[in-house]
C-alpha cells in the first residue's frame, strides 16, 4: 500500500467545480478515493468529474446550496446511500470586500449564509454519516488569524470556521473523526483571474505581480499545491492531527508582523 492511500475511501468536496475545491478533489481521486462534487456551478461540476474519470478514477456531481440545509441534507443522501461518509471538505465559499461601515446587512447576511452556516449544514450532515470515523478538512484564511484591510465580513466569517473546526475536533474525539482546517494565503486560480479583469481591466499582469509580492515567499500558492495539503490531512498518515490549522500562506502569517 503507497503512502497516501485511499482506495475505497468516500468523499464530499463542496465547491469543488473550479479553483482549490477542483484540485482537491482531483488530489483525492488520483489516491483512491470516490469523489462526490457538490456545485452549484454544475457545468463547472461536470468538467472535473470528467476530468477525474477521463484518468480512472470515480466521480459524481451533485447540484448543492450549502446555505440551504434540505439542499445540503438531499445532497448528502444522494451523494452517500448506505455507504458511509469517510471524507468531508468543507471547501465552498465566498468573498466579500469592506469595513464594517460600507459592509451592508444584506452583504453580512449573505457571507454569513454561505461562510458559516453553509459549513455549518455540511458539518451537521456529514457527522451523523460517518460511521466509521473520518476526516474533515474546513477551509479557513489567513484572515481568521492576522488584520486584513477592507475584509470585514470575510475574516468574520473564516474565525467563525476555525472556532467550528476546534469544536467539532472536541466533541467527536470518541468517535474517530478527526477535523482540521486549512488557511490558505493568496492562491492563483480563476476568482482571483475574474476579480482582475473586472476591477483593473488592461493591468491585470501588474496587479497579479503587486498581490503575489504581498507573500513574503515572492508568489501567489498553487491550488495543487492545497491539494496535496488536504490529501495528507485526510490519509492514514495523519491519523495523530486534529484540532489544528494549517496555514500555507507563503510566510504571510509569521514573516508579515
Amino acid at each position: 500500500m503507497s503512502k497516501f492511500d485511499l482506495s475505497g475511501k468516500l468523499a464530499v468536496v463542496t465547491g469543488g467545480g473550479s479553483g482549490i475545491g477542483r484540485s482537491i478533489a482531483l488530489a483525492l481521486a488520483e489516491n483512491g478515493a470516490q469523489v462526490v462534487i457538490l456545485d452549484l456551478n454544475e457545468q463547472n461540476m461536470a468538467g472535473v468529474v470528467s476530468e477525474i474519470e477521463t484518468t480512472g478514477g470515480i466521480a459524481t456531481g451533485i447540484s448543492c446550496d450549502i446555505s440551504d440545509p434540505e439542499s445540503v441534507q438531499k445532497a448528502f443522501d444522494l451523494a452517500t446511500g448506505d455507504t458511509p461518509l469517510d471524507i468531508l471538505i468543507n471547501n465552498a465559499g465566498i468573498a466579500h470586500i469592506g469595513k464594517v461601515e460600507n459592509t451592508s446587512t444584506d452583504d453580512f447576511d449573505k457571507i454569513l449564509n454561505v461562510n458559516v452556516k453553509g459549513v455549518f449544514n455540511c458539518l451537521k450532515a456529514g457527522v451523523k454519516l460517518m460511521r466509521n470515523g473520518g476526516s474533515i478538512i474546513n477551509m479557513s484564511s489567513v484572515a481568521a488569524h492576522v488584520g486584513i484591510p477592507d475584509r470585514f465580513a470575510y475574516s468574520m466569517s473564516k474565525g467563525a470556521v476555525h472556532a467550528m473546526t476546534l469544536s467539532v475536533a472536541k466533541d467527536y474525539l470518541a468517535q474517530n473523526i478527526r477535523c482540521n482546517s486549512i488557511s490558505p494565503g493568496r492562491v492563483h486560480t480563476p476568482f482571483v483571474d475574474g476579480f482582475l479583469k473586472a476591477n483593473y481591466p488592461g493591468n491585470e499582469p501588474e496587479m497579479l505581480e503587486k498581490l503575489s509580492k504581498t507573500q513574503p515567499i515572492g508568489r501567489m500558492g498553487k491550488p495543487a499545491e492545497i491539494g496535496a495539503l488536504a490529501l495528507y490531512l485526510c490519509s492514514n498518515e495523519a491519523s495523530f492531527i486534529t484540532g489544528t490549522d494549517f496555514p500555507i500562506d507563503g510566510g504571510f502569517i509569521t514573516l508579515n508582523n
